[in-house]
Parts: structure tokens; C-alpha cells; sequence
């Protein structure tokens, strides 16, 4: 990268235009919509991952401190291991039904989550979902920034003792100590410059985390059923509770679990557009689960082994390298590596399932000055700095209930997304309408109310949940009925939310946007890097693809 001379650098600080994103030459949108690389349908050089970098890319989201509680989370509420495994399970595999249909959109179209939006609920319809999706992930880029200080907190303690005994000069209404400070600062600056890596460029990052991380997870349970004696009682232990209780917590955990991926769920596709293929993303299907388990396993045999040498349940691994600094300079050793192990999953999820996403969705919003590359760190400072993120984890609750609860949102937009695509459009989309606000896809003002009426149908009957969640029963007063139905506010609203928009369109279609074959470029003008090798035998069959297009694309295969 060049280094900015002196007359570039006076230009920024002098000249708003200065900051302007070119505009793409040859672009599919029409000349008064300004669009920009990033927003742009994926070209061929950048379509760099393969089935293996999918597979990885699940295994550095999944593998982190989050994923690790969530199985001894479900154990609180009163079920055993035996619930937990087939909670996580089903759970993750209902999710990942959502990431293969919409990741399949990314794939074969090559285009991100909040440009595919437009075909579904309309050119500026998309907003509610585009805005809706940036908000919750520069907040979750926060929380998981103040939760993964602890990380840099345990290496500090590690590599200098003392670092545990400086004074706080802090308010207790600050919701933070100094100590907590100078390590969430230290997370996030040295963050900063790993949240630039474009998503083309990610595959090491990946490599290194799928390394580090699994080999810290298993080594805390190894030591903890050594220190154990045996893997403690956990296993041995049965579900305290019984009949519709049961079945509701079962089904509420199951909904946790649904709820942790129910974002990706909306917004694969801002991955899946870089895939080579458009076979590749499927194996999120099987992949998702499995490593997801895994992880919470190793954190039920950890947190079970660590009852028998502590006194306490230890649900966060972090707790036990707190420990292993007792153990004199080799104890510290080890917990500085395996910190710093934590610290490189912490960043990896971040990278993966928050910041990208952000930034995707702030480069549709704001296409002259934003790509994703700034998207990232105007993420990172809304989600690090404005968000306050440690003052909602020390005081914020229902804020944080709200957040969590935002699957009952997300469920509809990821159903509708889907049904759009595969039932209702039967895969054919009209690529330069997406970009168009006098397109194909405009509707009635910008917005179909197909859409709206299939988002807001689901979402209605869940809202008394969502604030019972929120403010507790002193204060919202509902029946069991409402209250069960929130249980499993994800689920309920994708598939309700796929039922109704097919309905919908099969009963007053629009007409003007179902297609024969997909439309990929504009004018006639060859886009090469949007034709995936499976869809070349159907658009030579239709002859809507110049002679020169089939003949670069067989070449390629």
C-alpha cells in the first residue's frame, strides 16, 4: 500500500469530495445511484474460497467463549447433558437450514446480504433490514470486545503479577475498573488492524484460530479432569424438572441456541458471494452443528471437572487460566498462551460475524464514502466506543435482553429472504434491478408490502414476549400461551414468515418481477464474474448469454 504524500493528505483534511469511493466503471447501477467495488457483484479474483475455507470459516465463529458457555448455560436451568447435546444439535441445525438457503443466493450471485435484500422487500423497503442488521452487529462487536478484555487481562497477569494490583481511579457507575480499561483498550487497538483484513484475505486468520483455539479448549479440559480426578458429577446428573415445564425449557434453550446464529442467518450471503462455487456453502449444513457441539461438550466436561477442585460450577474457561496463574511461572506460562489462544478466537468471531457484516451494510447505506474497509472501522468505534459496551454489561439488562431478543426480528427477514429466492423467484433474479430504485424491484414506492405483511404477521404475537423478557412479570402481564409461543420466537417466525410471503405472492403476485432465467448484466454488457459454471447449459438453452460470455466461462471450466 502507498504511502499518502503530503499534497493527498491536505487534500483530506480540506476537501469533503476527497473522500469519496470511485465510482465503478461499468457498474450495473444506473448513472444517477452511486454504487462502489464493495457493494458491487463479487468479480472473479476476488472469488477465492473454497469448501475448506467455509468449513474454516465455521470453525474460527463457533470456536470461542460464547459457544463454550451455552452448554453449561442450558445445564442451569435445570437440565442434564442429555438435553443439552440434542439441544445444541437441533438448534444449530434449524439455523443452518437458514445459512444454506440464503447463503445459496451469495453464492451463485456473487452480490452481498443488503443488495440481495432488494429483490424481497424492495429497493428502500431493505433499509429497515440494512440498518436493523448494522446496529446489532456493532453491538455485539462491542460486548464481545469487553468480554474478550478479560483475554489481555489474564496474558497481562500472566507476563507481570502486578498488573493485578493497580489501583482503580474510576467510579463505580463507570460500570469498568482502570485494570478493565487499559485491557479493553489494549483488545481493541490491537484489534484495529486485524478488522482491516479484506474478507478475501482471511484464510490465514482462519488457519491460525482453528489451530490455537481448539488445541487451548481441549488442554483446560484435559487439566481439569486431571485436577478432577475424573470428568465430575454433571454426567451422572438428570433433569430436575419434568412434564410441560420440560418440554418449554427445552424448546426455550433450543431457541437460545437458534437465536446465538440467527443474524448469519439474515446475512451469509456477505460471505458466500466470495465462494468459487455455488456447491461449496452446503457444507454449513452438516459443518455448523457438529463443531458448534463439539465445543459445548468440551465446555460441560470442563465446567463439571471444575466443581470437584473449586467449589463452583466455572462456566467460563477464562475462570480456570485465573487459576493456573497460582501455579508459579509455569502456571503462568500457561496461561498466558492459552489467553492469548481466547484472544484470537474472541477476534476471529468478531471479525467473521460482526465487523464484516457492519461494514457491508454501512456500504450499501453510504456507497460514495463508505467501503468495507472504513465500514470496519467506523464499526469499530461505534461498537467499541459509542456503544459504551461495558456499561451495558455491567448495568445495562434489558438492554441486553432486547439485543438477545432480537431474533423475532431476524427469524422473518431470513424466511422471507428465502422463500423470495427459492420458491417465489425460483432462483432467477434480475442483478442491475437490485441496484436500481426505478427497477423491476421497486413494488409500490420502493417497499412490498408482501414483505411487510409477512414480517410484521409473525413478528406481532411475539412483541408481549419480547417484553416480558425485557421487564420481568412485575411489570408486562401475559398468558402462558404468549409466553411459551416466545420460547421459540426464531423458529416460529422464519417458518411462519416463509408461509405467509408464498401465500401472499401465489395469491397477488408481481407479476413484472418473476423471470424465465437470471438477468446478469446490463445493456448487454458481459459481467463475467456473476455466471457460475452450473447456470451456463440454462442460459445457453435460453440464449440470453452473448456468444462471447459461454465461451469465457467453458474456457474456465
Amino acid at each position: 500500500m502507498k504511502s499518502p504524500s503530503a499534497t493527498n493528505l491536505k487534500r483530506r483534511f480540506t476537501s469533503l469530495h476527497s473522500w469519496e469511493i470511485p465510482k465503478t466503471t461499468g457498474a450495473l447501477a444506473p448513472a444517477h445511484v452511486w454504487t462502489n467495488r464493495d457493494m458491487d457483484p463479487t468479480p472473479v479474483e476476488d472469488q477465492t474460497w473454497n469448501t475448506w475455507s467455509i468449513l474454516a470459516y465455521w470453525a474460527t465463529d463457533t470456536i470461542n467463549l460464547a459457544t463454550w458457555q451455552t452448554a453449561s448455560a442450558i445445564l442451569s436451568v435445570g437440565l442434564s447433558w442429555r438435553e443439552a447435546i440434542p439441544i445444541m444439535v437441533v438448534g444449530n441445525f434449524c439455523v443452518a437450514v437458514a445459512l444454506v438457503l440464503n447463503g445459496a443466493i451469495g453464492a451463485k450471485l456473487h452480490v452481498p446480504f443488503s443488495v440481495i435484500a432488494t429483490s424481497s422487500f424492495g429497493y428502500y423497503l431493505r433499509y429497515f433490514c440494512i440498518v436493523s442488521r448494522a446496529i446489532l452487529a456493532m453491538f455485539w462487536l462491542g460486548v464481545q470486545g469487553a468480554n474478550g478484555a478479560q483475554c489481555v487481562t489474564i496474558m497481562l497477569r500472566a507476563w507481570a503479577p502486578s498488573y493485578n494490583d493497580i489501583p482503580n481511579h474510576l467510579p463505580e457507575s463507570s460500570g469498568i475498573t482502570t485494570q478493565g480499561m487499559i485491557s479493553y483498550f489494549l483488545f481493541w487497538i490491537i484489534q484495529l488492524p486485524l478488522l482491516l483484513i479484506h474478507p478475501t484475505k482471511l484464510r490465514p486468520l482462519f488457519w491460525v484460530k482453528l489451530t490455537a483455539a481448539p488445541v487451548a479448549a481441549i488442554a483446560i479440559m484435559g487439566w481439569s479432569i486431571k485436577k478432577a480426578g475424573g470428568g465430575g458429577d454433571i454426567f451422572a446428573l438428570h433433569a430436575t424438572v419434568s412434564g410441560p415445564q420440560y418440554a418449554w425449557l427445552w424448546l426455550s434453550c433450543m431457541s437460545s441456541v437458534t437465536g446465538t446464529w440467527s443474524t448469519l442467518g439474515v446475512n451469509i450471503p456477505d460471505f458466500t458471494r466470495y465462494a468459487r462455487s455455488a456447491k461449496g456453502q452446503y457444507v454449513q449444513l452438516p459443518a455448523m452443528p457438529i463443531i458448534f457441539t463439539l465445543c459445548g461438550v468440551l465446555g460441560i466436561v470442563t465446567t463439571s471437572a471444575s466443581k470437584v477442585f473449586s467449589g463452583d460450577y466455572l462456566w467460563n474457561p477464562l475462570d480456570i487460566l485465573g487459576l493456573w496463574l497460582e501455579y508459579g511461572p509455569g502456571g503462568r506460562c500457561a496461561a498466558f498462551f492459552a489467553a492469548l489462544a481466547w484472544y484470537v478466537a474472541q477476534v476471529g468471531t468478531n471479525i467473521t460475524a460482526n465487523s464484516i457484516s457492519a461494514a457491508n451494510d454501512l456500504t450499501v447505506l453510504f456507497p460514495r464514502w463508505i467501503n468495507i474497509r472504513r465500514g470496519c472501522m467506523i464499526a469499530a468505534v461505534i461498537g467499541g466506543w459509542v456503544l459504551v459496551p461495558w456499561k451495558i454489561l455491567s448495568s445495562a439488562q434489558t438492554f441486553l435482553a432486547f439485543m438477545g431478543g432480537y431474533a423475532v426480528f431476524l427469524g422473518p427477514m431470513a424466511g422471507i429472504i428465502a422463500a423470495d429466492y427459492w420458491i417465489i423467484k425460483k432462483k432467477h433474479i434480475d442483478i442491475p434491478s437490485l441496484y436500481n430504485p426505478d427497477g423491476r424491484y421497486r413494488y409500490i414506492g420502493g417497499c412490498n408490502w408482501r414483505a411487510a405483511v409477512a414480517f410484521l404477521v409473525p413478528v406481532a404475537p411475539l412483541l408481549p414476549g419480547l417484553g416480558l423478557s425485557i421487564s420481568g412479570s412485575s411489570v408486562v402481564h401475559i398468558n402462558d400461551g404468549v409466553t411459551n409461543l416466545y420460547t421459540f420466537n426464531w423458529l416460529f417466525g422464519f417458518v411462519t414468515s416463509i408461509f405467509l410471503y408464498t401465500a401472499l405472492n401465489f395469491a397477488i403476485p408481481a407479476k413484472e418481477t418473476l423471470l424465465k432465467d437470471t438477468i446478469w448484466d446490463l445493456d448487454g454488457a458481459a459481467i463475467l464474474a456473476h455466471i457460475p459454471d452450473d447456470d451456463v447449459g440454462a442460459e445457453k438453452a435460453s440464449g440470453s448469454v452473448p456468444s462471447e460470455k459461454i465461451r469465457v466461462v467453458d474456457d474456465k471450466s
